[in-house]
């Protein structure tokens, strides 16, 4: 199994990184990428743990663009994680998601859900990426929702009271990082964005794949992307997406990614390119 969409502690995953690379081998998974949001702090434990288990390891990210107001996600592979521009991008990135989630606690307040913001603006490890799962565990946890979907679904998912967009860079320009830094870019579960307009756009823009194999697309979707990425000739990537939570992302752990051949064609891009 070769799952390229996995998120650790970093970001918004619920998986020490060591711990994650265990899971991954005891659900089969023997091609493995992290991909944490706006972040690759959990890189070198995953890749020194992912060696110790005999699983091969890419590189990865997910990099949060904006696009009319909407996150659009795009996940980079085989990236130079040392890359001086990339790292600097990835701090304004970071910073920007300190800010946006203050101000949902401020909102949050302001409507009589307070929750502890203290406790959310604590600084993480180095280059740990902060998001939307944090407030959604604090509003849990003081009592104002049941669950984390119930959180998104009232009060901070997108268009709802205590929402706060993103301050982010074009998908243009996130591909251009992404390249600028060795990577090949890929969009991420783009039958959730539901935006295939936009997709020629990136791909003169330099987007190399589509996340056509996904745990929330049907059959149907994936068969439609198969079909876009073969008709505008770029290539396909695949992963679980999983977070360590109980959606229907983790029943898909271990069983959602991409097929070897496809895999290879991947490589071998970045080796054309190198």
């Amino acid at each position: 199994m070769i799952d390229l969409h996995l998120h650790t502690t970093a970001s918004d995953g619920l998986c020490e990184p060591a711990a994650l690379v265990d899971l991954a081998w005891r659900a089969g998974i023997r091609t493995m990428s992290v991909t944490d949001h706006d972040t690759v702090a959990a890189v070198s434990e995953v890749k020194r743990a992912a060696a110790a288990s005999g699983i091969a390891f890419v590189p990865g990210i997910e990099i949060t663009a904006v696009h009319d107001g909407r996150d659009v996600h795009v996940l980079g592979y085989f990236i130079d994680c040392e890359d001086a521009a990339l790292a600097a991008f990835l701090q304004r990135q970071r910073d920007d998601r300190v800010r946006r989630i203050g101000a949902m606690a401020d909102r949050l307040a302001d409507m009589g859900k307070p929750v502890d913001r203290d406790a959310l603006m604590e600084p993480r490890p180095g280059g740990w990426s902060i998001g939307r799962p944090l407030v959604a565990q604090a509003l849990v946890k003081a009592g104002h929702v049941m669950t984390m979907h119930q959180a998104f679904d009232l009060l901070i998912g997108e268009g709802k009271p205590a929402y706060v967009p993103r301050c982010g860079r074009s998908p243009a320009d996130v591909i251009d990082i992404i390249n600028r830094a060795g990577g090949i870019a890929s969009l991420a579960h783009p039958g959730l964005l539901r935006r295939d307009e936009m997709i020629p756009g990136m791909i003169e823009s330099g987007l190399t794949a589509l996340e056509a194999f996904h745990s929330e697309h049907d059959a149907a979707t994936t068969e439609h992307y198969l079909a876009f990425a073969d008709r505008h000739g770029i290539l396909v990537s695949g992963g679980s997406d999983y977070h360590g939570d109980k959606e229907r992302r983790r029943a898909a752990f271990g069983t959602i990614g991409l097929p070897p051949e496809r895999f290879e064609r991947l490589k071998a891009r970045v080796h054309r390119e190198s």
